[in-house]
This record gives C-alpha cells, sequence and structure tokens, in this order.
C-alpha cells in the first residue's frame, strides 16, 4: 500500500509541522539549515552515514511513505531512502523495514521525526490486525472512528486500512450518521420524523445511518431503510436479537455494533450476525510498535533519540 494524493499532502503538513517544532527558529550560517546544535558539534560535515530501521516487536508496517516525505526535505539533502519491505506486511522482531544512507548529520536531524511517524502508524496498523484476526472466518468488517488525532486522521485511517480495517467516514460532510445526540435536541416526536424522512429522501447525496441504543429504537429506524443501523452498547442478546429483527424486516440493512468492544469480546460480538463492527481504541489507544533506527558504519550501534 501507498498514500493517495490526499493522503501524502496531509502528510506533508505534518513533516513540515514536525519540522518547525524539532529545529526551532536558528539556522545554520553555513548552509541556512535550521540547526541541530548537538550533532553538528560531535558529527564532522563530511562523515558518511548508513542506518537500518528495525522491528523491535512484531507487527504491522504502516508508514513507509511518511518516512520518504521526512527523509526528503530541504532539511536533509540527498539522503538516500530504501524500503525494505511494504505498507501492510506483518514484520517479526528484528527484521529490517528500510535503510537510508547519506550525511550523518542529516540521518541524525531526521531520525526522531521519521521514528515517530513509522512508530504510531504501524502501532495502528498492528493493533487494527489483532482486531481482524480476532474475527477471521466470519462475515463482519472492522471499522475505525472519527477518534483521530487532530491533523492525523487521514494517516491514521490509512494505517487501519494497512492492518486490514476499513474506514468509517472521513468526517462530517462524507455519510449522515443520526446519533441519540440528534434525536435528544429534536425529541422522539414528529419533528424527529421528519428530519429522519428528509435525510431519507436524498437531500444530501451521502449514505444515511441511525444510532439506536434500545431494540424499540430499531424497529422505528427499520422503518426508514437506511443503509446502516448502529447498534451502541448493546450486549449479545440483544444484537442476536436486533439481527433476528432486521433479517426479517429489512434484510438488506447493514447493521453495525460499537461501543467499548474490545479484543477480548470482538468475536462474541461478531457471532451475533452483525455486518460491522466500529472500534475507537484503533486510533485512540493504539500504543507505538517498536522500531528502531540502528547505525550500521559507526559506533552508534541501536542509538535512540
Amino acid at each position: 500500500m501507498t498514500f493517495s494524493p490526499a493522503e501524502a499532502e496531509a502528510c506533508q503538513r505534518l513533516v513540515e509541522m514536525a519540522w518547525e517544532e524539532d529545529l526551532g527558529p536558528q539556522q545554520d550560517p553555513f548552509t541556512g539549515h535550521a540547526a541541530d546544535v548537538t550533532s553538528q558539534k560531535l558529527i564532522p560535515p563530511d562523515r558518511q552515514g548508513q542506518a537500518v530501521f528495525v522491528a523491535r516487536a512484531a507487527g504491522v508496517v504502516a508508514g513507509l511513505p511518511a518516512l520518504e516525505l521526512a527523509l526528503s526535505t530541504v532539511n536533509t539533502p540527498l539522503l538516500k531512502f530504501q524500503p525494505l519491505v511494504e505498507d501492510g506486511a506483518r514484520v517479526q522482531l528484528g527484521d529490517r523495514l528500510a535503510t537510508v544512507t547519506g550525511l550523518a548529520q542529516f540521518i541524525l536531524l531526521a531520525e526522531r521525526i521519521a521514528l515517530n511517524f513509522l512508530q504510531h502508524l504501524s502501532g495502528v496498523a498492528t493493533l487494527t490486525r489483532r482486531f481482524v484476526d480476532a474475527v477471521a472466518g466470519l462475515p463482519c468488517q472492522i471499522l475505525d472512528t472519527r477518534k483521530t488525532i487532530p491533523g492525523w486522521r487521514r494517516l491514521e485511517k490509512y494505517a487501519v486500512r494497512c492492518g486490514g480495517g476499513h474506514n468509517h467516514r472521513m468526517g462530517l460532510y462524507d455519510a449522515v450518521l443520526i446519533k441519540d445526540s440528534h434525536l435528544a435536541l429534536l425529541g422522539v416526536g414528529k419533528e424527529a420524523f421528519q428530519a429522519v424522512a428528509a435525510m431519507h429522501e436524498g437531500i444530501l447525496p451521502v449514505p444515511l445511518e441511525i444510532e439506536v441504543e434500545a431494540l424499540e429504537q430499531l424497529d422505528w429506524a427499520l422503518g426508514w431503510r437506511p443503509e446502516i443501523i448502529l447498534l451502541d452498547n448493546m450486549a449479545p442478546e440483544l444484537l442476536r436479537e436486533a439481527v433476528r429483527r432486521r433479517n426479517e424486516k429489512a434484510p438488506k440493512v447493514l447493521l453495525e455494533a460499537s461501543g467499548g468492544i474490545t479484543l477480548e469480546t470482538v468475536r462474541a460480538v461478531t457471532e451475533t450476525g452483525v455486518d460491522r463492527i466500529s472500534v475507537g481504541a484503533l486510533t485512540h489507544s493504539a500504543p507505538a510498535l517498536d522500531i528502531a533506527l540502528d547505525y550500521l558504519d559507526c559506533k552508534l550501534e541501536s542509538y535512540h533519540a
């Protein structure tokens, strides 16, 4: 897998912000580049270096295109980046993911920025793969949510796909999701029915999803035949009954379970017969995958910035 144009653009903005954070306002008087005051004092400017990104734990790789962007900016001229695996690949402890060669000062300059992208996105992909593996053999999709770090949404959703998951709506603009908060503000009465009817009649050319918390609400939602009904925080026995009613009344409507679903419970939820499971933890709680940058041609082996 690789970035779409929109994902590459989002990553470029993040890379630029990362450089601003790391290098600050100082400019090297000889090169015009922002300063890494440590490396410039310790490492000769003509010293060549070679380093390899190495997995320190098993997982799924995501973010190699971000490395290429981080290692090919005006701040890191002439660095050569070579991926050794593809995004979406499963890796084991000790596997080499990519190499970078060039002036050692510039490799040191980019190390932490590159690792931040790769570790975080690989962590999202790895956690997603664990959920996907937990429901293997059952016809159910694992989806992300909008619970993402501001600015990182496109890249985190890309990482979810690298892990075998699927993307929910990108934002508020590309799907209608009528939540309990909308209905609470409208009141479960005439206004709510009129609002849902308007959505159903195609005023907005996007998919319609309705969230319900009880079987009585499910019966009401099934009457509108939305593309998807979100079953929020329902116990497995209620999910099974919801599937039975859906199959009886509106078999084309997809059912999506959500709310507090963990790796320990996701298979039991899937076995109820729902079509989709959305998990906010894929993005908001994924631990970074342990990845290091090891220097091969000097005495900085296993150095961690």
